[in-house]
């Protein structure tokens, strides 16, 4: 109960509605020709990255799961979550931000405008990182505020859909991205047309995609952000060196002896007094004081 008052605080707040009402809200206006020229777009984009996604599990998280956008992805199993229960749609039910997901048991994520549209984008990047395996991919589709439909956002009084969404720049994602560890692949931009419904603008919007894009201009309705993720271990790994024997340096010289040129050779030498009886004189020819005269 305090979860659910918190979120619905945090939504009328932000001027967002609740999931469940969003959701036929925001289909409709992408069923819409402003909307399915833009899809269009984004499609364009997503073909040549999610066909080159490999692995058993790909999940989708939208505010609007009813829209595709997995459509050439070779993964079979792909998966898609409903905020509420419609008997019309064979879609579960789940709140993405909560996902029902194992840790580490998706190959793929892919983000569409869903950090836009939820009432906390901080957790749902976080629950998206959780379920993505290591190596995996995330791909991010959002709103550019720094574009013709972020200027339009700011002038409209009325924040009606799409331009009650959140707007979240570029550089602020990556750095996001950074602090969770993920490695930023790519970054492109799509959607040059100009926010307008009139039939004759949106029949150019093939031609503003092909012309702009040449140019790299980075000033299109939405962004395509691809990551991989990178986990770091949390206790270092340590690594295991073989014991190597230490080397011999040399040997304590005896206290009768002396080394020879063999190291760690030990020659023993003979008593002092054994050696003058050997000789019979020492020291010049003079005799010793035990030999008999």
């Amino acid at each position: 109960m305090r979860r659910l008052f918190s979120r619905q605080n945090f939504s009328s707040q932000s001027g967002q509605p609740d999931p469940v009402t969003l959701e036929p809200m925001l289909a409709e206006w992408l069923h819409s020709p402003l909307g399915e020229a833009l899809l269009g777009a984004e499609r364009e984009r997503l073909a040549p990255i999610i066909s080159r996604v490999f692995g058993y599990h790909v999940l989708q998280l939208s505010c609007a799961p009813e829209i595709d956008m997995l459509g050439d992805c070779p993964v079979c199993h792909q998966i898609r979550f409903a905020p509420s229960w419609n008997e019309s749609r064979n879609i579960p039910v789940a709140d993405i931000e909560s996902l029902p997901l194992a840790t580490d048991s998706m190959d793929a994520v892919l983000l569409h405008h869903s950090l836009d549209y939820t009432p906390d984008s901080h957790r749902l990047l976080r629950e998206a990182t959780r379920v993505l395996r290591p190596g995996g991919r995330l791909i991010i589709v959002g709103f550019n505020p720094a574009s013709l439909w972020g200027i339009s956002k700011i002038v409209r009084w009325r924040r009606q859909t799409p331009w009650n969404a959140r707007f979240i720049s570029r550089r602020r994602l990556t750095d996001w991205l950074s602090l969770l560890d993920f490695h930023v692949e790519s970054v492109g931009y799509g959607g040059y047309l100009p926010p307008a419904r009139h039939p004759r603008i949106l029949d150019l919007a093939p031609d503003f995609e092909r012309w702009l894009d040449r140019l790299g201009n980075p000033t299109g309705a939405f962004y395509l952000v691809v990551a991989s993720k990178h986990r770091i271990p949390l206790i270092p790994v340590v690594p295991r060196w073989k014991r190597m024997r230490a080397p011999t340096l040399g040997s304590p010289l005896a206290e009768t002896g002396r080394v020879a040129s063999g190291r760690g050779t030990v020659v023993p030498l003979r008593p002092r007094r054994e050696s003058l009886n050997r000789q019979g004189h020492s020291n010049r020819g003079f005799p010793d004081k035990d030999s008999e005269v």
